[in-house]
């Protein structure tokens, strides 16, 4: 099986990879359809759990790999990841600076980016679209570095994958509910949730297009998901999971998390 998936081209397996986390997201925001609002525990304990899923993800899947595909450097092998890493958060920090926005749970005073006149539900949107940006994006550069031919790093984009996938599907949920919530018919909702997540095939694409042609942006490449993906959840994920109390039940849920995630890429490898 793996042996016929590592023949495939690493762009087609990471559109299908991004179409399936799309897919996880809008079957999560179908809940809009059976629940009409959200338990704020709830809400952060679903916030909590992509956090430690997304960390897990950042270390296991991409940065380690990075650093063994640059194990040819010697003591230096950390310099592609230390480099790639850091121009990922800076690269989400941009993003941030440009892109309109408003965190669920803030009041449209505090939108972050460039002034506007769109609507509060268009600014929810783009928030959870930002944040799926990097998740693309680390699904692309997981699938295009299997064109090195190494079956541990096939294993290792599966992994992430459907790491990423499970945790979409409550964060579906954490879109759509609220967002009926003020006043979106539940159709609608439903749209706008699984919306955020179109751009995961779209950057998935792009990130193993990347890398199949310019191969030696490979470790670089994995270590720029990672540091996006880490500025995610320390800018966005952890914030939103720590709101209006249960504290310890978001951060039980983020070490969950993070053991699913650990458990799929370690076991699996």
């Amino acid at each position: 099986m793996l042996h016929e998936l590592s023949a495939l081209n690493p762009v087609l397996l990471s559109l299908l990879a991004g179409l399936f986390t799309w897919g996880c997201t809008a079957a999560g925001a179908s809940l809009v359809f059976f629940f009409k609002d959200l338990d704020q525990k709830m809400a952060n304990v679903m916030f909590g759990f992509a956090a430690g899923v997304m960390i897990a993800a950042s270390f296991w899947s991409l940065l380690a790999p990075a650093i063994e595909i640059s194990s040819g450097m010697g003591k230096f092998s950390f310099v592609p990841a230390l480099i790639g890493f850091l121009l990922g958060g800076a690269f989400l920090r941009l993003v941030d600076r440009l892109i309109p926005h408003l965190h669920f749970g803030f009041p449209v005073a505090q939108k972050e980016g460039p002034k506007t006149k769109l609507r509060k539900i268009i600014l929810l949107v783009l928030s959870i679209t930002i944040h799926n940006i990097p998740e693309g994006a680390a699904v692309g550069v997981a699938f295009g570095a299997i064109v090195t031919g190494d079956t541990e790093l096939l294993i290792a984009a599966l992994a992430l994958a459907f790491g990423i996938g499970i945790q979409n599907f409550p964060e579906g949920a954490a879109v759509s509910i609220p967002l009926r919530g003020e006043g979106l018919s539940r159709a609608r909702s439903f749209w706008y949730g699984q919306l955020s997540a179109i751009v995961e095939p779209i950057f998935a694409v792009i990130g193993a297009y990347l890398v199949v042609h310019v191969s030696p942006v490979l470790p670089y490449a994995l270590a720029f998901a990672a540091g996006a993906m880490i500025f995610v959840v320390v800018e966005e994920l952890i914030p939103e999971s720590q709101r209006e109390g249960s504290t310890d039940l978001a951060t039980a849920a983020t070490m969950l998390g993070f053991a699913v995630m650990m458990v799929l890429d370690v076991a699996l490898g």
